[in-house]
C-alpha cells in the first residue's frame, strides 16, 4: 500500500486532472461569487454615492503651504534659520537645506466656507465649497518612485494592483463598449513610474488601465476597413464570441488569455460607439471654453478633462489623467514653476467640476486631486541658489468632490511651518478607504487571495474611513 499524501501532495497532483480544473474554476472566484474574469457591473458593500471616479494626479509633489495652507509665522520666518533639527526636514542631507522659505503666493478666503486658496489657483477658488481639502495627508517614503506606488497602490513597492484596477475589480464596469479603466497622459510624455501607475498587479489582467493616446485619435483603427450590415456584423461577432467561450472553456484558470479575449472583443464594441464618446468636436463652444480648449496654456489638459466627462458620462469607472514626469518638483525656481503648472491644471479642473455639477454629474462621479507627497518649510540648495523646496512625507493636502462628499470643508492641520500633520492626520489607506467607500466597497472586504493572504488595497492594519467627508 502506497504511502498515505498529504494535503500538498494532493492539490500538487490533482491539478493535472479534472479534479483540478475543477478546483482551479473555484478558485478563480472573487468575493462576490463571479469569476473574477469578469468586467459585468456589480453591486458593492453597501449602497453607493459615486459610480466613478477621475483622479486628476499631479505628478512630483505640489506645495502645500503655497498653494493651500497659509503659514503666517513660516512667512515671518522667511530668510531664517530653521529651528528644529535639520536631520527631520528634506530627502537630499543636512547640506543641501537652506533657510526658512514663507509662502511664495498670496492667499484670501473663497466662497461661503471660507476656504483658504492662494492666488495661483484663481478658478479653482471658485468651486471651494464643492471641495472637502484634506491639509493632514501623509505617506511613509520621501521619495518619487516609492511614495508613487504608495498614492497608486497602497504599498511601497511596485508590482501591486492600483486604486483603479481595484476599483474596476469590485464594481465591474457600466458600458461594455468602452475601457472600464481609462488612462489620458500628457502630449508632454508619460508619468514617473509609467504603466505601474495603472497596473493591475496581481489582480487578473482584464482590470489594468488602458492608455489613451495622448495626441491625435485617443484610439487607433476605430474605423473598420470595409462596413457591413448591422445584421453581419452582429452575426459575425456572435460567431466569435461562441469561438472564444469554446476556446476559453478549454482553457481555465488562464487570466491573460480571458483579458485577451475581452481586449479583442472590447476593440471590436468600441468600432460601433466610442467614436461618438471620444469626438469633442461634438460639445459646445461655451463648454469648450469652460476647459480652456483653444487657449494655448491649457489645451491640453482641458481636452483631456472633458473627454473624463464623456467617458464617467458613458459609464467608465475610473479615469486617470497624468501630466509628464514630475512638473510639480519644483527644487529650484518654485514660484515660477509652480504658477506654471497651476496655469495649465487649474481652468481644466475647475471646469470639469463646474461641468459635471451643472450635467448632474458630480453627485455620482468622485473628483480626487493631488500629488505623492509635499514640500519642505526650507529652501533647498540647488548650485549657489536657494529657491525650491524639497520633499516631504510628513504633511501633504489633496481635495476630492462630488459623490458622497461634504464641499466647503477644510480638514486637518499642520504645524506652524506646514512641515507634518499635527491635527486629524490622514494617511495614504485611510485616504483611499475613504474613496472606496464613497463607491460603495468597504475596504476590508474588498479582497483578492493570494498565497493564503486575504489582499487588500489598504493593507492588513485597519484604516479609517474619514467621516468628517462625508454628506
Amino acid at each position: 500500500m502506497s504511502d498515505p499524501i498529504n494535503r500538498r501532495d494532493f492539490f500538487a497532483r490533482s491539478g493535472a486532472g479534472l479534479l483540478g480544473a475543477a478546483f482551479a474554476q473555484l478558485f478563480t472566484e472573487d468575493l462576490f461569487g463571479q469569476r473574477v474574469e469578469s468586467l459585468d457591473p456589480r453591486d458593492g458593500h453597501h449602497p453607493a454615492k459615486a459610480k466613478s471616479v477621475i483622479q486628476l494626479f499631479m505628478n512630483g509633489g505640489p506645495s502645500q503651504m503655497d498653494l493651500f495652507d497659509p503659514k503666517p509665522v513660516l512667512n515671518r520666518m522667511d530668510g531664517k534659520p530653521y529651528p528644529g533639527d535639520p536631520e527631520t526636514i528634506g530627502n537630499q542631507g543636512t547640506s543641501d537645506i537652506g533657510v526658512m522659505m514663507g509662502g511664495q503666493y498670496n492667499f484670501a478666503r473663497h466662497g461661503q466656507s471660507g476656504m483658504w486658496m492662494s492666488d495661483a489657483l484663481p478658478h479653482l477658488s471658485t468651486m471651494c465649497d464643492d471641495i472637502a481639502l484634506v491639509n493632514s495627508m501623509w505617506t511613509d517614503h520621501p521619495n518619487h518612485d516609492n511614495a508613487l506606488y504608495k498614492i497608486q497602490t497602497g504599498r511601497l513597492f511596485m508590482g501591486y494592483p492600483t486604486l483603479g484596477a481595484w476599483t474596476v475589480y469590485g464594481l465591474g464596469s457600466e458600458n461594455r463598449n468602452l475601457p472600464a479603466y481609462v488612462v489620458l497622459n500628457d502630449p508632454l510624455g508619460p508619468p514617473k513610474n509609467g504603466v505601474r501607475n495603472w497596473s493591475a498587479g496581481f489582480l487578473p489582467p482584464l482590470y489594468q488601465g488602458t492608455p489613451f493616446r495622448p495626441t491625435g485619435s485617443p484610439i487607433l483603427n476605430l474605423k473598420p476597413q470595409f462596413e457591413q450590415p448591422s445584421e453581419v456584423a452582429k452575426t459575425a461577432q456572435a460567431l466569435l464570441n461562441r469561438l472564444d467561450d469554446i476556446h476559453r472553456h478549454k482553457r481555465t484558470n488562464q487570466p491573460a488569455l480571458d483579458a485577451r479575449i475581452e481586449s479583442y472583443g472590447l476593440a471590436a464594441r468600441m468600432q460601433l460607439s466610442a467614436g461618438e464618446a471620444l469626438d469633442l468636436s461634438r460639445e459646445s463652444k461655451h463648454t469648450q471654453e469652460l476647459y480652456g480648449i483653444g487657449e494655448k496654456q491649457t489645451d491640453a489638459y482641458g481636452r483631456r478633462c472633458l473627454l473624463a466627462r464623456r467617458l464617467v458620462e458613458r459609464g467608465v469607472r475610473f479615469v486617470q489623467i497624468f501630466l509628464e514626469e514630475q512638473p510639480w518638483d519644483s527644487h529650484v525656481d518654485l514660484k515660477d514653476r509652480h504658477w506654471d503648472v497651476c496655469g495649465r491644471t487649474d481652468k481644466p479642473a475647475a471646469g470639469l467640476l463646474q461641468d459635471l455639477k451643472q450635467r448632474g454629474l458630480l453627485d455620482s462621479t468622485l473628483v480626487v486631486w493631488g500629488g505623492e507627497f509635499g514640500r519642505t518649510p526650507t529652501s533647498q540648495r540647488s548650485g549657489k541658489i536657494y529657491t525650491g523646496r524639497d520633499h516631504n512625507m510628513q504633511a501633504f493636502t489633496s481635495w476630492i468632490a462630488g459623490g458622497g462628499i461634504k464641499g466647503g470643508v477644510s480638514y486637518g492641520a499642520t504645524d506652524d511651518f506646514g512641515h507634518a500633520a499635527v491635527e486629524n492626520p490622514v494617511s495614504v489607506h485611510d485616504f483611499h478607504a475613504t474613496i472606496l467607500h464613497c463607491l460603495g466597497l468597504h475596504h476590508q472586504k474588498l479582497y483578492f487571495k493570494r498565497s493564503g493572504l486575504e489582499e487588500r488595497l489598504t493593507g492588513f492594519e485597519p484604516p479609517r474611513v474619514v467621516s468628517e467627508l462625508l454628506a
